[in-house]
């Protein structure tokens, strides 16, 4: 099957596994809007690709995703426009994410932040080099995590182990992130896509129809209970997007990242 991507993010087809790969290297797969649109888009094609399987998600080069590129998220200061879409979009993976029929195996090889830590976690297994670490910044930066931690964080990990993480934007090494609930297990990090390739072959021979129908019922809990709080957070995420606050934080971190 052919399918309808940017170059931004690649799927790979070796039997019933297909692997996608978040595929911007140079900028740590920093999500700008190619690649925003794809994480939106791709599930559907996904599921209408008929010898599919499993899924592998994971990042090109070093990084599973370093989150929002900086330069796309600052145009949204001056372009409500684009700001408006980008927060619909970000409703749409995560509910194609959790619609999607097939397994996905998240293989963080390296940092998962923001966004990428959102879609990462919101897998159905995720494995974690030892080196890699989860972290979910919005606060930081005076944002509500609309498409991020504060709506379903709580569904997987105790409340008051991860409020410190969500309100200071703290990195999450992968045993941490094991220990809380936020991750499956670690492993060596020349391990980890050798080890979602094993695994994915072991469910892709499972029966599917009943693979299938087990992922629904359990992604069912997490549908009912996120409905209500991600319309609240993305609610949220849109007024902190035209704070004074936020203006100053992010072109104050984009003058850093520039090395001003």
């Amino acid at each position: 099957m052919k399918y309808d991507l940017p170059g931004e993010l690649a799927v790979e087809a070796d039997g019933p596994v297909r692997t996608v790969v978040l595929n911007r290297p140079d900028e740590l797969n920093a999500v700008n809007q190619p690649l925003h649109w794809a994480l939106a888009n791709v599930w559907r094609q996904l599921a209408a690709d008929l010898e599919a399987k499993v899924v592998i998600l994971t990042g090109a080069g070093r990084a599973f995703s370093a989150g929002g590129d900086l330069d796309w998220i600052t145009s949204f200061l001056d372009d409500p426009v684009a700001r408006d879409e980008s927060l619909r979009e970000g409703a749409q993976i995560i509910e194609e994410i959790l619609r999607f029929p097939l397994p996905v195996i998240a293989a963080v090889n390296g940092p998962a932040v923001g966004l990428g830590c959102s879609v990462a976690v919101l897998s159905d297994i995720v494995l974690m080099a030892e080196t890699a670490h989860l972290a979910d910044p919005h606060v930081s930066v005076g944002l509500v995590a609309g498409d991020g931690g504060a709506a379903f964080w709580p569904l997987l990990t105790p409340i008051l182990r991860s409020r410190e993480y969500l309100y200071t934007g703290a990195r999450i090494p992968a045993a941490t992130a094991v220990e809380l609930g936020l991750a499956t297990r670690t492993t060596v990090p020349d391990g980890l896509l050798p080890e979602a390739r094993r695994l994915a072959e072991r469910l892709a021979a499972q029966p599917a129809e009943a693979l299938r129908g087990t992922k629904r019922v359990v992604n069912m809990h997490l549908s009912e209970a996120l409905r209500g709080a991600m319309q609240a957070g993305f609610a949220a995420e849109a007024v902190t997007m035209r704070s004074a606050e936020h203006r100053e934080r992010l072109l104050a971190l984009r003058r850093k990242a520039g090395g001003e």
